[in-house]
Order: C-alpha cells, then sequence, then structure tokens
C-alpha cells in the first residue's frame, strides 16, 4: 500500500512542506475515525484538476460500517464528487451524501485542508444516517473537526490512539463545561455519583478532582491512570487550542479495573509458578546430594559411574527450573542452559587435571518452555556421552555447540575432538543408555531426528533438528 509522500509526488504537484502538513494529520487519523463514528478519508486534487485521489483512510472501531476494500492510491473523477468540489472551490465545510452500493446513499461531510489561504487537501466523514442521529452528535463532528485543525502542530501520537466502543466521551466547550457526553461516560460517572453530566463543571466532577490543578496549568495533551474506590479509571484529556485560547477539550475515560484485575491475577499466578520451579529445583538437588552420598559409599566402580550419570542428568532439569524460576518467563535461552550443563558436568564428571574447554556458538535461541526439560537432558547426555568416551585417555579436549534456526525449525550441532564414533556404531540399536535417551527424546518429545557423524578433523559430531511447535 502506498504512503501519502509517495501519493503526493506521483499525483499532485505539492510543497514539501505542504506534504508534511498533510502527513502530521495521519497522527490522528485512527482517533478521528473513532471519534466522529465515520470512516475518514483524505482526497487531494490530481494535477491534472479533474480527478483526486485518495491519499489515506481510517475505518472506526466504535460502530459497524459496511466494510469496503482499501482505497489508499485509488483515482475518483471529480465529476463523481460534486461535494468535493464544492468544498474545493469554497474553501468551507459542506455536508450531503453520496451513492454507496447499489443506489444505498451514505452521509457524507467534508472539511478542506488549508496551507494559507489555499485549500491543499479534504478530509471526509462518511457515516450512516443512523449514527448521526445519535443526541449530540453534532458536538463530535465539530471536536473532530478542531482535531484535525490543530494536527497542523507535532502531537504526541501516544494521545490518540484508537478508541474501544466501551470507552467514554466527554467534551466540554471553552470554558470546561460539558456539552457532551457518550453513554458509556454516564455510565462510568454514574457509579461515582454523578447522574448528570451536560451542563455541568468538567471539573467539579469526582473524578477530575485528582488532577485539577495539573489541567488547569497545562494545555498540552495527558494521560493519568485514577484510582476511585474499587474502580480503575484512564483518563486522557486533549485540550484544543488556537492561539493560546481553549477551543473544547476531549476527555476519553476508560474503564480498566477488569482489566487491571486480570493484570493482578496474572503477576500472583507468575509468582507462583516461580516459586514452584524454585521448590522443584530444591528438590532436585536434595536428590542429587542423596545419590552422590550414595555414590560415596559405593564399593562398586560401575555403581559409582551410574549414580554420577544419574547426578548428572537430575542438575540438568534442576538447571532448566533455575532458568525459570529466576527469570520468571515461560521461555528458555538455549546458550545459557548449554553453558551451565557445560559447567556441571567439568565439575563432576572430569578430573581436574583434565583440560576441558567449551564453546556456545550460532543464534541465540529463546524457545518455550514446553522443550526446556527434554533439551536439557539431551544436552546433558551429549556432554556426557563426549566426557566419558570421546576423551578417554587423553588430558585436554574440546566441546562445541553451534545453534540455529531457520523457516522450518531449529538445528543444534555439538562437536568433540575426542576419538570419534566406531565404524560399527548403530544409534538404532546401540546399546548405550544415553543415546537411547536421546533418540526417545528428540524423536518423541521434540518430533525431531538426530544423527551421527564424523567431521573432516576428526572427533564426533552430533545433528539436531527439531521443528516449531504450533
Amino acid at each position: 500500500m502506498e504512503d501519502i509522500m509517495s501519493i503526493c509526488r506521483a499525483h499532485t504537484s505539492l510543497t514539501a512542506m505542504q506534504q508534511e502538513l498533510l502527513k502530521r494529520t495521519l497522527v490522528v487519523f485512527p482517533f478521528l475515525a473513532d471519534l466522529a463514528h465515520a470512516r475518514v478519508r483524505m482526497y487531494l486534487l490530481r494535477r491534472d484538476k479533474k480527478s483526486f485521489v485518495v491519499a489515506a483512510e481510517a475505518w472506526p472501531h466504535t460502530v459497524y460500517l459496511t466494510p469496503e476494500p482499501p482505497c489508499i492510491g485509488a483515482v475518483v473523477p471529480a465529476m463523481e464528487e460534486p461535494l468535493l468540489c464544492r468544498v474545493l472551490q469554497t474553501g468551507r465545510f459542506s455536508q450531503g451524501k453520496r451513492e454507496q452500493n447499489y443506489g444505498s446513499m451514505i452521509d457524507m461531510m467534508a472539511q478542506p485542508l488549508f496551507d494559507g489561504a489555499a485549500p491543499i487537501g479534504i478530509v471526509t466523514f462518511e457515516t450512516t444516517h443512523e449514527n448521526r442521529s445519535i443526541e449530540g452528535y453534532s458536538r463530535l463532528l465539530d471536536a473532530a473537526r478542531m482535531l484535525l485543525k490543530n494536527a497542523r502542530k507535532h502531537l504526541e501520537p501516544a494521545m490518540y490512539q484508537p478508541l474501544s466502543s466501551s470507552d467514554g466521551i466527554v467534551i466540554t466547550d471553552q470554558f470546561n463545561r460539558i456539552t457532551f457526553a457518550t453513554t458509556a461516560a454516564t455510565r462510568v460517572f454514574r457509579v461515582l455519583g454523578v447522574s448528570n453530566l451536560v451542563g455541568g463543571h468538567l471539573f467539579d466532577r469526582k473524578i477530575t478532582q485528582h488532577i485539577r490543578k495539573e489541567t488547569q496549568v497545562t494545555a498540552r495533551p495527558w494521560e493519568r491512570e485514577i484510582e476511585i474506590g474499587t474502580l480503575v479509571l484512564l483518563d486522557r484529556n486533549i485540550p484544543i487550542m488556537e492561539g493560546g485560547r481553549l477551543l473544547c477539550r476531549i476527555v476519553i475515560i476508560s474503564d480498566l479495573t477488569e482489566l487491571r484485575e486480570k493484570d493482578r491475577e496474572i503477576k500472583v499466578q507468575s509468582a507462583v509458578i516461580q516459586e514452584i520451579h524454585h521448590r522443584v529445583k530444591n528438590n532436585l538437588q536434595t536428590i542429587a546430594s542423596l545419590l552422590r552420598l550414595q555414590a560415596r559409599r559405593s564399593k562398586s566402580p560401575d555403581v559409582k559411574d551410574a549414580l554420577k550419570e544419574s547426578v548428572n542428568r537430575i542438575l540438568s532439569i534442576a538447571v532448566v527450573h533455575e532458568f525459570l524460576s529466576e527469570q520468571g518467563h515461560a521461555t528458555i535461552n538455549v546458550k545459557e542452559i548449554a553453558e551451565q550443563i557445560f559447567s556441571l558436568v567439568a565439575m563432576s564428571m572430569v578430573g581436574r587435571d583434565f583440560d576441558l574447554q567449551t564453546k556456545c556458538e550460532g543464534a541465540t535461541l529463546i524457545l518455550p518452555s514446553s522443550y526446556a526439560s527434554s533439551l536439557g537432558l539431551v544436552l546433558n547426555e551429549l556432554v556426557l556421552n563426549a566426557a566419558e568416551h570421546g576423551f578417554e585417555g587423553r588430558r585436554k579436549g574440546t566441546m562445541q555447540l553451534v545453534t540455529a534456526e531457520d523457516a522450518q525449525g531449529y538445528t543444534l550441532v555439538f562437536t568433540d575432538d575426542g576419538c570419534g564414533i566406531p565404524e560399527d556404531f548403530d544409534p538404532v540399536h546401540a546399546r548405550s543408555l544415553g543415546v537411547s535417551i536421546m533418540r526417545t527424546l528428540v524423536e518423541g518429545d521434540l518430533g525431531g531426528a538426530i544423527a551421527y557423524d564424523a567431521p573432516p578433523d576428526g572427533g564426533t559430531r552430533v545433528t539436531i533438528t527439531f521443528p516449531r511447535k504450533s
């Protein structure tokens, strides 16, 4: 879809400064559509003076309008838009109707955009007669038109976020007297004990008593979250000024009570989950300590080795729970877990005089916690096998993990520079417990594949691929 600057350059003779003025108005376009309950479009006269081009449009979130395909960049013959031609000739706001679909008519209001005395564009508000028939609609439209004129200034986009149908709208005059209030706004104020809004003074109302001073001393839009009893409200206040004089004020009241309650529930649940991960980690470390104690008392070398491997498997799962408890996220960083497992093996499975070098390279993989335990165990088995079998009879060795990600999924490539795999090695029928564990986890839990080969410079390379979980 074309942007407004490219449309201006392709279809009009507007100067760079005029194009910039038009671009600034787009900051408020979604807000204008919601405020006026109308589809908002910007039309520009083309160089041929016989047609208009649609430079921008926005659809309302506050009412339903019959959907139409996007028309930004569309060219419309001037003879088909008499209302636009009238506005361009007179330079005045005009109202009328236009045919929408197969004889159905829609109300159309058109506001010229000026650079000095000459109109450089037209903004239209198109809505149904039913939407225009709501009580006080003219106040909404007048406020939208004043805001459109105000959009020549540099406005802060955050203050003009789109509205929802549940947001309350209050409009005041230049004396801060309330001239319009939607049903949603009236409902909120009624809960606060205020039954009649229209005709009253904005700063006599309970909802603004906490911010009266700040509002009176600033002419800039602002917003604040206010707690009143059990209610949590977001008060967005937009004064529209001209020459230092207030023209009107638009106040948006959003009821955030339910949203903030859900936020609090999520925080509590997150804290509980973190505590559970922390306790699981502590329990796993306690089990590992008991197994270490049993290994020290055993006189059988085979039993000691088996218990050591079990300890590392348990601690690899504990590493995952430690990450989840400390970070409080539902994701894991594969490199960080790998580095922790490398350290665990270096402390428990190789001698103090063994020089073990470890490396983690490649893409930073941030994966959902559903991958965590399986990946932790797989990495642990890779490291255990390399430490136990690959470096036998050696004084130093290197392990490396390289991670990658593409559209299909993830790849982990683990290599060591040890003695390599036997020529008759068959991972499917291997009797090694570690190989069986890895195959079960990769194929069963991760839905991936695992392959073994020897890199050109010797050692062992294990490639693991697995898809993204839907």
